[in-house]
């Protein structure tokens, strides 16, 4: 293995110390409130699962100054715990954005809340801290050949901690060295294996990963040290996630000078299943509309996606709405059974249903080993053919972006239509209008603090209730 740059974890502290809110151009600070919008949406959507309450159970309730809230109950809990048990109830349904193959805004959002609220950050403050540790992450995610995935390790829970750690050190306007100190703590704090996918654990990953950014970055603050070059070292983060892997060692001068999150953006997801399956949905849904399609009509389904892809979907016969998010077979059944795939179909119960049953086994995949270019998780597009009880064949064209994408993002009327379903868990329709409103112009929020109470004091009113 190539040794690094021996300026690594420095040059990207001091990236992340000293970067403002005028330093990234506009398409950052779009995808920024982008991702922070999607991520409290959904994060209401998860906040009552069964998931959530058992870690929410754990925790205790504290009345201390800096105290951050569980959201949208607003329960006062200490900032890690709060960054704990959002972050796992920003990914328990799968429906949180995606970039990197990972799942930036389930991490970075709910530590950037807890530690935003704790200090009363401004929203110009959050979306800087969010834009220092999606690039940070960019960086890290571009010096690897091989997916994290290959090797079983979840990226998400990986290079999420670090950089949840660079974007709390940010928020927390550390100076560079503390930087590093907050970069290398988080860096011996990831963890997370993608055999538990399909499990509430899952959703943990990305708990966790916020966690452990909070805990970094304050601990950074108090003096705590880490090893200056813990990215670089022979034996530090990227020498042991990748051992075999041609690490890509380049410059690090392009910090602030090529902004990734501008160029390759957040994918929203429009489905709450695993994003591998979403290019396939989206040409079922294709079909099941141009053909009239109904279940009795077809005889097998033809799926064609990437080798990495179907390695993800584990689950080719669910029994359960969590096993279900990780299953080709199940979204591509959902889609011609229900003629969408929402939150409604993700139940234990439809998942169960004989009809679903049915028509998943009649799911049949294969894969390629061709590769998307600059992306080693994604096939270059994927396929969906039809075979009908006629014996007719009917195909989708090959779709390379799913819809939500960066490169096929979503209207903004698309945009709120997502979050006012996600927050109908936890608020009326008329009360989520306005929070919406407020996040997508997350730049004109005074305070963080203020922002979560109010979202808080919706959800307790009883007029506000859905």
């Amino acid at each position: 293995m190539k040794s690094p740059s021996p300026l690594l974890t420095r040059a990207i502290a001091a990236f992340v110390s000293n970067i403002g809110f005028d330093d990234a151009p506009g398409r950052s600070v779009e995808a920024a409130t982008l991702g922070f919008t999607d991520c409290l949406g959904v994060m209401m959507a998860g906040a009552d699962e069964p998931a959530v309450r058992i870690v929410s159970g754990m925790l205790d309730t504290v009345s201390r100054r800096d105290a951050a809230y569980q959201m949208p109950s607003g329960r006062l809990l200490s900032p890690p715990d709060a960054a704990l048990v959002n972050g796992v109830a920003a990914h328990v349904m799968d429906y949180d954005d995606v970039a990197m193959a990972a799942h930036p805004s389930a991490v970075l959002v709910p530590a950037i809340l807890a530690e935003g609220c704790a200090i009363d950050a401004s929203g110009q403050d959050a979306l800087t801290a969010y834009i220092a540790g999606y690039e940070t992450w960019a960086q890290l995610d571009s010096l690897a050949s091989e997916p994290l995935q290959n090797r079983g390790f979840h990226p998400t829970a990986i290079l999420g901690a670090v950089a949840a750690g660079a974007a709390c050190a940010r928020i927390r306007r550390l100076d560079p060295e503390r930087t590093a100190h907050a970069i290398g703590i988080a860096a011996s704090l990831a963890s997370g294996l993608v055999a538990n996918f399909g499990t509430m654990t899952k959703s943990l990953h990305a708990g966790r990963a916020a966690q452990s950014g909070v805990v970094a970055a304050r601990l950074a603050t108090d003096g705590f040290t880490a090893s200056p070059d813990i990215l670089e070292h022979a034996n530090g983060f990227l020498g042991a996630y990748f051992p075999s892997a041609a690490i890509r060692f380049g410059p690090t001068e392009d910090l602030g000078v090529r902004w990734r999150l501008a160029e390759r953006g957040i994918d929203i997801k429009r489905y709450p299943t695993c994003y591998a399956t979403h290019r396939c949905i989206d040409a079922m849904l294709t079909l099941v509309q141009e053909h009239g399609l109904r279940p009795e009509a077809v005889s097998s389904i033809h799926v064609r996606t990437g080798v990495a892809q179907l390695r993800l979907l584990r689950n080719p016969a669910p029994r359960n709405s969590l096993e279900a998010k990780f299953s080709m077979n199940f979204a591509v059944a959902a889609a011609l059974i229900a003629r969408r795939v929402s939150l409604a179909e993700l139940t234990d119960e439809f998942v169960c249903r004989p009809d679903v049953i049915a028509v998943a086994a009649k799911v049949h995949c294969t894969t390629t080993d061709e590769k998307m270019p600059g992306d080693e998780l994604f096939a270059p597009d994927d396929r969906v053919s039809v075979r009908l009880a006629s014996g007719e064949a009917i195909a989708n064209p090959p779709l390379t972006h799913a819809k939500g994408s960066w490169g096929r993002p979503l209207a903004r009327a698309e945009i709120e239509e997502k979050f006012l379903e996600c927050a109908a868990v936890a608020m009326a329709r008329d009360a989520a209008l306005p929070v919406f409103e407020r996040l997508w112009n997350m730049t004109d929020v005074p305070s963080l603090r203020e922002l979560q109470r109010d979202i808080a004091l919706l959800v307790s009113s009883p007029r506000n209730n859905p």
